[in-house]
């Protein structure tokens, strides 16, 4: 589903602020896989998902999606193949709109007619109110309420539903929930969970949380300085614990991780 073969990047070559962000990241998934992604502050977590989304061409290596070849496809070419969910609740809704107006826009990405020419059929309407009960937040009651009325969290949940309406190809998640307070944040992750199963996705997750990391999903890797270094896969994650993630990690890049953000996730 997802073949990342050797990219690397860096950023603002031969200058002073000259920043290596990957030097040789390789990772396959497969259908239906749901990768957890860590690794301490600049190993290339979210530069990976960046290089996946388009969000910059790399180096050099190769990226495809469900066997097409998208490494010097520009991002809105990518977009019809993905659904992602930023850190920040306030990104993937437009607040000034209703909940219903947002549903469209996620709804009809991709097709040639503007989302709002027809107006929202009534058939529509159901599909996003069926979509919203599956919250179990109300929101299918409010769906003429403009998103910016809605918390932090059931921003996030919406976006998160959105991103996944049209089952995308693979779906990038951003440190989702790392705005959250732990309850709300909670929530979305057993959400995320829901809808990834449900719809059958393959998805990626960047975290700070190890414990969360080891929790969710069928395989664990870390990125260490733009690469690689582990790659666990769920038989091995349903027997570890944080410390045995943390010695692997010791193991495996020669250091110890030095990353408070992750130590006190």
């Amino acid at each position: 589903m997802l073949k990342i073969s050797h990219i690397a990047k860096t950023f603002n070559p031969g200058t002073i602020t000259e920043k290596v962000a990957l030097v040789d990241v390789d990772l396959h998934l497969q259908p239906g896989d749901f990768v957890t992604v860590i690794g301490g502050n600049g190993a290339g977590k979210s530069t990976t998902l960046n290089a996946v989304a388009g969000t910059f061409l790399v180096d050099k290596g190769s990226i495809e999606i469900n066997g097409v070849n998208v490494t010097r496809l520009p991002e809105y070419k990518r977009a019809k193949y993905l659904g992602r969910v930023f850190q920040d609740p306030m990104t993937g809704t437009a607040a000034t709109m209703s909940i219903e107006d947002n549903m469209a826009l996620a709804f009809r990405r991709g097709e040639s007619r503007s989302p709002f020419k027809w107006g929202i059929t009534s058939a529509e309407r159901k599909r996003y109110r069926d979509a919203l009960s599956t919250l179990e937040l109300g929101l299918e009651d409010r769906m003429t309420s403009k998103v910016g009325l809605l918390s932090g969290g059931q921003r996030q949940a919406l976006t998160l539903l959105m991103a996944t309406l049209k089952q995308p190809k693979l779906l990038l998640l951003d440190e989702h929930t790392a705005a959250l307070d732990p309850k709300t944040a909670a929530k979305v992750l057993q959400l995320t969970r829901k809808l990834i199963a449900e719809n059958q996705l393959t998805a990626m997750m960047v975290t700070h949380n190890m414990k969360d990391a080891l929790q969710y999903g069928n395989r664990t890797i870390m990125l260490h300085e733009g690469k690689v270094i582990l790659d666990i896969q769920a038989e091995t994650k349903a027997r570890m614990r944080v410390d045995d993630l943390l010695k692997m990690f010791e193991h495996a890049s020669g250091s110890a991780l030095a990353n408070d953000r992750m130590l006190l996730g």
